[in-house]
């Protein structure tokens, strides 16, 4: 499946993007281990958060299909999952393996987690190591799935510093720590989105946080809960930037989480003179919410503070779009962790920017782009749906058209997105060749 789009148009109206993906995962593991019927609206209908899904239900829990975002789980307890009788295949979601790992170490069942070509290239180890550490037994294929985990084994609470900041590894040792002996903690070098620890203390699982510890305790118990997921910021930044750039542009955001650990992007894109406001704050299920208006404004390029870049991750690809639509320079650093996404995502978006002749210069940890008029052309997307998106939304300054190759991986976090992106005013056509 390919995407054609003409160039120019602007964003206009009011949309609502499809539920947040990391609170979609986390609410199936957790309402999966918590005793009694959790309820869950908002759920993110996409292959990534459907295959957690589909693994859950392997190990024996009873989940009703979703509707409409909105489906129950009927919890059985920190020790109540059951040996899934074959291999669990998570296709493309590096979320649910690494989460899920974190999980199995703790089970008294063997069990084997692989997925699609994509996600067998993709670097396991900094999971294997503090979970090893911890007493879990895992064999991978070069440090990459597929992941088989021994069953049985005494895990033991460690303290752990992350290495780099990462909401997967942390939440992953976090669920292995449910399982430990002892207290399990760990220090972040810089603040990573939060979900894990916001929803199990939801569940009714204390987790302490302060100065950049998390930690705790083995061997309690969730209770099930009713969780709201509000829209996910990472889909609503294709279009802050695709409002942001396109002349005539206002367009209404609803319902979008904006959760401290994940409103980098707003800063960044506001730092770039982005006119974004804010509007009807408030608190669902213990998540801070809003609608988000953004209107066309000049943008400038900027050097993106490093201290943004973890609560931004996601959203750096469509970012760089931005910057290449802004006045000057735009320097990104230290996201190293983007080249071990879906595809290469500095590599991919550097790629795609030179084709679109937008120069830029690749660094080992980030990107130099300087902004200019963007060209047609056509771009792949190593089978990336964040690339697919991110130059989509590039076409609406585009001087000519834009194919944007392979894009069937944009269910994997947005179904819908083009039926949407065409709603409020893209130019798109979807072909399949």
């Amino acid at each position: 499946m390919h995407f054609y789009l003409d160039p120019g148009g602007k964003l206009t109206g009011s949309i609502r993007v499809p539920g947040d993906k990391s609170m979609s995962h986390r609410s199936i593991m957790l309402g999966s281990i918590a005793e009694g019927r959790t309820t869950v609206s908002g759920f993110l209908e996409g292959e990534d958060a459907l295959a957690t899904l589909a693994a859950f239900r392997a190990m024996g829990v009873q989940i009703t299909d979703p509707t409409a975002g909105r489906l129950t789980i009927e919890g059985v307890g920190l020790r109540g999952l059951r040996s899934p009788e074959q291999v669990m295949d998570v296709g493309n979601s590096g979320t649910s393996i690494r989460l899920m790992v974190g999980l199995l170490s703790g089970q008294p069942f063997d069990s084997i987690i692989t997925g699609d070509q994509s996600l067998l290239r993709r670097p396991m180890g900094r999971v294997i190591t503090p979970l090893s550490q911890m007493g879990a037994l895992i064999s991978s294929h070069e440090g990459c799935p597929p992941l088989e985990v021994k069953g049985g084994r005494a895990l033991a609470g460690i303290h752990y510093d992350l290495p780099v900041a990462s909401a997967q590894v942390k939440s992953s040792v976090l669920l292995a720590g449910l399982y430990a002996q002892g207290r399990t903690s760990v220090t972040e070098p810089a603040p990573t989105r939060d979900h894990t620890e916001r929803m199990l203390n939801g569940f009714g699982y204390p987790v302490d946080t302060r100065d950049g510890v998390i930690s705790l305790e083995g061997g309690g118990t969730l209770s099930a809960a009713d969780i709201d997921i509000p829209a996910d910021i990472s889909s609503a930044a294709f279009f802050l930037v695709g409002a942001s750039i396109a002349p005539g542009s206002d367009l209404i955001l609803e319902h979008v989480g904006i959760n401290p650990t994940r409103d980098g992007v707003i800063r960044i894109l506001r730092a770039m003179g982005a006119d974004i406001e804010i509007m009807n704050e408030r608190l669902v299920g213990g998540e801070p919410v809003a609608d988000l208006r953004v209107r066309h404004a000049p943008l400038n390029g900027i050097e993106i503070p490093e201290e943004e870049v973890p609560l931004a991750i996601d959203e750096l690809p469509v970012v760089l779009i931005a910057a290449a639509c802004a006045e000057g320079v735009t320097v990104l650093r230290g996201a190293e962790e983007l080249r071990v996404k879906e595809s290469d995502r500095i590599a991919s978006m550097a790629e795609g920017l030179s084709q679109l002749g937008i120069r830029n210069t690749p660094r080992p940890d980030g990107i130099e782009v300087t902004g200019g008029e963007m060209s047609g052309g056509v771009i792949a997307t190593h089978f990336d749906h964040r690339i697919a998106m991110s130059f989509s939304i590039a076409a609406l300054r585009a001087t000519d058209r834009i194919k944007v190759s392979d894009c069937a991986h944009v269910a994997t976090s947005f179904p819908g997105f083009s039926e949407l992106a065409v709603r409020c005013g893209l130019q798109l056509e979807v072909a399949d060749e």
